[in-house]
Formats: structure tokens, sequence, C-alpha cells
């Protein structure tokens, strides 16, 4: 694999110059200043810091590739993503449903086959295949707010509104290229802009669930 290739993948890129998003680059704060408002808020719960310096890794890989546009700047925008849904699943099996460690890291597991078998399934369907990796995450999310909606009401709901914004973001980020020609800077801005806030979100419900279970500082 050549780690320096080139990838044009979004409709504000004309050129392979390191400025050539300026829109889809500098909304990448949108991430830090999210990771940075969810660390003051999260004093005390050691997996809702390490989710929000995983959100701040988001915006400075995210940035990185839409700037050198190589495949090693996509690996750095693409891990913390994923390490970030893994850890929250994690904190969500351990707390959510107050599983034991290892059984919160064997759900957490299965999100693998879960996205395996989705994802072509969401690639097979014309709008969803651009973003055919990232449906599977706001469906899960979504069954989560159904299964707790009886057991911790609140954050189900806070799930299910984090779910209804991922959607909206996708659907941004599904719709850059075949709105291109109208909209010459594209709408993946507004994925950086509504992630941030669906992922700074998804940190408050769960420090909200800790501080009603009263857990505050595991």
């Amino acid at each position: 694999m050549d780690w320096t290739t080139y990838i044009d993948g979004y409709c504000e890129r004309t050129d392979p110059g390191y400025w050539a998003e300026p829109v889809n680059a500098v909304t990448n704060a949108a991430f830090l200043l999210a990771a940075a408002f969810t660390w003051r808020r999260s004093s005390g719960l050691i997996l809702a810091r390490l989710l929000c310096v995983l959100l701040f890794a988001i915006g400075i890989g995210s940035y990185l590739f839409h700037t050198h546009a190589t495949v090693w700047a996509s690996t750095a925008d693409t891990t913390p993503i994923g390490l970030f849904i893994l850890l929250y699943l994690f904190a969500a099996n351990l707390h959510f449903w107050t599983l034991p460690g290892w059984a919160a890291a064997l759900g957490t597991a299965a999100f693998v086959p879960w996205t395996m078998v989705l994802t072509p399934l969401f690639a097979a369907m014309p709008f969803f295949t651009i973003s055919s990796f990232y449906w599977p995450v706001p469906l899960l999310i979504a069954l989560y707010a159904v299964a707790l909606h009886r057991r911790a009401p609140q954050t189900a709901r806070g799930l299910a509104i984090g779910a209804a914004i991922l959607v909206v973001s996708l659907t941004f980020r599904s719709l850059d290229e075949p709105l291109c020609g109208a909209v010459p800077v594209g709408t993946h801005f507004l994925w950086h802009v509504l992630n941030a806030t669906m992922l700074g979100w998804m940190i408050e419900v769960y420090r909200r669930h800790m501080l009603e279970a009263g857990r505050a500082g595991r």
C-alpha cells in the first residue's frame, strides 16, 4: 500500500493542494470545541474523559485528511472514529446495562460482525452507498434507545436524539457529491458540524446517566 496516494473524495476539492478544502478543513474546529466543552463537564468520569480525547483526535485526524488528502491521512481520520464508537459501546454496555467487564467487552466486539453484515446491505442502496460503513451506527443507537426506554428513559431519550442527529449528519455527508453542481463547496462540512454536535451530545448523555446513577468517579 502506498500511504501517500492522493485521494479526491469530496466536492470542495478540485486539486491536490493543501488548502483545496478550506471549508472542510476549518469546520473540524467543531470537534475540538465539542471535546473541550465536554472535557470540562466530565470531571471524575474516566471513560467520558477518554471519549473527549478521542473526539479531539477525530478533529485532528479529519483536518489532516482534508488538507493532505492521502491514504495515511485517511487512516488518521477514520481510526479515532472507530475507537470512539467501540469505547462508547463498551461504556454503554458497562453502565447503561450494568454488565460485567467481560460481557461489556464481548458486546462491544459484536459491533464488528454487526457492521460487516449491514454495510453491504446499505452499500446496495444508491443513496446510502457513500456512507454505507456509518449507517449501521445510528441504527444500533436507535435499538439501544428502544431497549433502554423502560430501564433508563432519560438515557434512552438522549440516545434517540443522538441517533436522529447522526441520521441528518449522514444525509449531508451523502449529499456532498450529488449536490456539488448546486453547492460548489459541497455539504460535507455540515457532516463535521453536526457530527461534532452529535458526538459531544453522546458524551453528555453518558455523563448524565452516570450522575443520575451516582457513579461519578468510576
